[in-house]
Formats: C-alpha cells, sequence, structure tokens
C-alpha cells in the first residue's frame, strides 16, 4: 500500500514547489532525458547512503529545453546522473544542456535530438540509444504540444496526437525490450498527463485526422486521456517483468506550452501565470525517484502526489485496448511489448 504525506521540506529538490511528498536525494528517474550515474547516488538528511545504484539510466521525452522537462533534467543530473536530453531543437537543447552543467556542476549531461511527432525520428533515436546505451531505469513521457490546428504528418498522423501521445507509445515499447528497461529492471516508465484527462475523449479515428474531438482544448485533453489509458494497459502487459509504470498529473504549470496560442488567450495566462505552481515537475519526480513508489504500477498520481483515481474512461480496460491495438497498427510494431 502507497502512502503519501506532508514531509519536511528539505527531502525536496532545490527550487520545486510540493504540497505533500518526499523526494529521496537519490538518481533514478528520467523525463526527456538520459541518465547513469555509478556508485552512490543519494544521500538520506543525516548523510548515510539512501540508495545505491549499479548505474542509473533516465531517459525524458518532452520539449526539454524548458518547462517540466527541463527541471526533471536539472534535478536528475543534480542527483550526479548522466542525464541525456532529448530535444528537437539544437540550439535551445545545447542551450539547456550547458545550463544545467553549470548549475549542478556535472559534466556528463548531453543533447540527443528528437521529434516524437515523426515515427522515423522516434526509430532513430530509439536505436541510437539501444546501441549506445546498456542501462534504462527510469523512462518518463512528458510531451505537450498544443495550440496546433489540426495538421497531418508526412506518415499521415494527426501532429498533435502523434506529438503527445503516438510517438512516445512507440518509443516506450522499441525501449522495453529485453536488453534495454526490461533488462534493468526494476525500471520505471512515467507518463506526463494531465487534470484535464477527465473531460478528453477517446476515438481511435483522432490519431490519422479522420475524426477530431473539437479546437485546441479538446485535442490536448484526449491527447491527456490516451496517456493514462496507455499507462493501464501497459502495466497489465508488463506484469511480471520488474518494470512499473504510471501516469502523473503535474497541475496547473507555468511553462511555454501556450505559445502558439492567440494573444487574447496568451495575455490571460500572462496575467494569472504569478498564481500557478511553478514547475509541476514535482509529481513527475516523486513517481521517478521515490521509494515509496517502488512497485506501484498501473496507477495515477496527483499533483500533490498522492494517489487517485483518474476519470472513468481513464479506467475503461476495453478502451485502452482497442487504443493499444491501433496504436500498433499505425506504429508497425507486432503485438504487445517489443522484445
Amino acid at each position: 500500500m502507497l502512502t503519501t504525506g506532508h514531509v519536511p521540506g528539505d527531502l525536496l529538490p532545490a527550487g520545486i514547489l510540493c504540497p505533500g511528498a518526499a523526494l529521496p536525494r537519490q538518481a533514478l528517474g528520467s523525463s526527456l532525458c538520459l541518465a547513469w550515474a555509478p556508485g552512490t547516488v543519494g544521500t538520506d538528511p543525516g548523510g548515510s547512503p539512501r540508495h545505491r545504484a549499479r548505474g542509473a539510466t533516465s531517459l525524458a521525452l518532452a520539449p526539454c529545453p524548458a518547462g517540466i522537462g527541463k527541471c526533471v533534467a536539472l534535478e536528475l543530473a543534480r542527483r550526479n546522473a548522466r542525464t541525456i536530453l532529448a530535444c528537437r531543437s539544437q540550439e535551445r537543447g545545447q542551450a539547456a544542456v550547458e545550463e544545467i552543467r553549470a548549475a549542478t556542476g556535472n559534466p556528463a549531461v548531453l543533447l540527443r535530438l528528437l521529434d516524437t511527432s515523426s515515427l522515423a525520428s522516434v526509430r532513430a533515436f530509439a536505436q541510437a540509444v539501444l546501441r549506445e546505451e546498456t542501462r534504462l531505469d527510469v523512462l518518463v513521457n512528458n510531451a505537450g504540444l498544443t495550440g496546433l490546428p489540426l495538421s497531418i504528418t508526412a506518415e499521415g498522423l494527426e501532429q498533435t496526437f502523434t506529438t503527445n501521445y503516438l510517438g512516445p507509445f512507440l518509443l516506450t515499447n522499441l525501449l522495453l525490450g529485453e536488453y534495454l528497461l526490461k533488462a534493468s529492471a526494476p525500471a520505471r516508465i512515467i507518463n506526463v498527463s494531465s487534470f484535464r484527462h477527465a473531460v478528453g475523449t477517446v476515438d481511435v479515428r483522432y490519431l490519422t485526422g479522420q475524426a477530431q474531438p473539437g479546437g485546441y482544448d479538446p485535442i490536448y485533453n484526449s491527447t491527456k486521456l490516451m496517456n493514462v489509458l496507455f499507462s493501464a494497459e501497459l502495466a497489465q502487459r508488463l506484469q511480471g517483468t520488474g518494470v512499473t509504470t504510471n501516469s502523473v498529473n503535474p497541475g496547473v504549470v507555468s511553462t511555454g506550452i501556450m505559445r502558439r496560442f492567440s494573444w487574447p488567450l496568451r495575455t490571460l495566462f500572462f496575467l494569472i501565470r504569478p498564481f500557478i505552481k511553478v514547475s509541476g515537475a514535482v509529481s513527475t519526480l516523486y513517481c521517478a525517484i521515490s521509494e515509496e513508489v517502488s512497485g506501484i504500477t498501473g496507477k495515477y498520481f496527483d499533483s500533490d502526489c498522492s494517489l487517485v483515481l483518474p476519470s472513468a474512461a481513464a479506467r475503461d480496460a476495453g478502451l485502452a485496448r482497442k487504443l493499444w491495438e491501433e496504436s500498433e497498427r499505425l506504429t508497425g510494431l507486432s503485438a504487445g511489448p517489443q522484445h
């Protein structure tokens, strides 16, 4: 049974705001970056080792140069992890790498290019990771594009749904082979969703643009519902492997996600920005590194790190299975996780 409660603030990572749960000072996490850390990676407040790792590698999927992805990468690097940022932009990604190196004193922070809206890019990235890395302890899928009109990619897929859901679905399966995530067990997969999944809908035709739920908000909400359904079905398929997967709500956070919206919406967001959470990375980090989450799988964590029920649609096992099967077909995966 998982317990979450208020804990001393000195267990929280520097620069993170959280209303309630401990984040032990140890490296084992990921969110659009990759990390490997030999030996002792952390200590408890008294200075004694809390966790010794054979080596921890974490991969974080998201627009890592800013927002939640960058914050997670920073905290992993602060815990002495080899951290690989996966970003679309070489320029912005490298700037984030240099900033994190300078802030943490950790030289093992690297950049790899990845565009989750392109399945070809996802496959190339996964092949490179499988070729170059020997461990992957935590994978965090944190992509959260919104504000784009309906757009079909060269691969015949809807761009926002592919960026936020289908690309991470493919990447996760490609990295689940016996030689990486499964070989690194106990390993963790975290899918960053949103409280807005509760008003999302799922129709497999959304993935190809043959149907759409509505405007910007309904599209985003639906991708986040797919993230939760993905975690639930993946947990069932990974039983007995030592790999766990959970989805998280980061809360209302101050990131660059609004940059593609109209100026009236951006103005409104600017006005309320001082009153919302700075990073929203705490629930993600909690699921990635907390000992309290060990062995928990197929669940949904709220922004305060508490374990809560997602929406009724997110708990629909039949819908999760149908979404998985169509996602397999569209990505060209064979039945079940890739071995």
